[in-house]
């Protein structure tokens, strides 16, 4: 079975719970969905910026997990088949993005609104595949991620992890849409700047796909 750790902020639940109902919808095989919050961790732009980085703790520093942002993604494709891209020699396996953003600001028009600051390997951390048993997670206790919230970037440019203990997932597993990559042979789709339902990214690229999930999870004949 894959565990799936799946980022939650009451702010934008309701893209969590339509992410959640797509991972269901293709998935080929059981999984476990696991609501990750902010485990008494600061807050960055949402609840779980920080929190990823304890999966492996969490699980015990045990097994294979999956950590999504989730709330602002979309999966279109088997979540067995990203699970199946585990590589034992790996600490973890992201889409190693390289961009610079277009969003100066994120979460337009809500009160989560914020700067969208650019950083080094921007993103690699919202999509991980993670081998909780590899040496590179040992040290990630709650009071290690705790103390290293104080310099955001190395836990989320990964940089607490050797280079060569990153490995490379496939890019349809975590597609940037609303920074100008396809929506065309996704697996899973990401709006990093603001979700569909908010008013300002009403139409942003792939606003219409994600609104018949929606729809469909809802119940809503379309």
């Amino acid at each position: 079975m894959t565990t799936l750790f799946c980022g939650y902020d009451l702010r934008e639940s309701v893209g969590f719970h339509v992410f959640v109902a797509s991972v269901i919808r293709h998935a080929s095989a059981p999984v476990k969905i696991c609501a990750l919050a902010s485990c008494m961790l600061p807050e960055g732009s949402n609840a779980f910026t920080f929190s990823r980085f304890l999966v492996p703790h969490v699980m015990g520093f045990k097994g294979m997990a999956i950590f999504a942002d989730a709330s602002d993604m979309l999966m279109l494709g088997d979540v067995a088949e990203l699970a199946a891209l585990f590589d034992p020699t790996k600490a973890v396996q992201v889409v190693q993005h390289q961009y610079r953003t277009r969003h100066p600001m994120k979460y337009e028009g809500t009160y989560m609104r914020c700067h969208n600051r650019d950083y080094p390997r921007k993103n690699w951390a919202s999509l991980m595949l993670i081998n909780c048993e590899h040496e590179a997670w040992s040290t990630m206790t709650p009071e290690r991620v705790q103390a290293l919230c104080e310099a955001p970037s190395v836990l989320l440019g990964l940089k607490f992890i050797p280079d060569d203990a990153i490995g490379v997932l496939p890019d349809k597993w975590n597609r940037l849409i609303d920074e100008g990559q396809p929506v065309e042979g996704a697996a899973l789709l990401h709006w990093t700047a603001g979700i569909p339902a908010f008013k300002h990214y009403h139409d942003a690229p792939g606003a219409s796909v994600w609104r018949a999930y929606r729809d469909a999870m809802q119940g809503v004949d379309v």
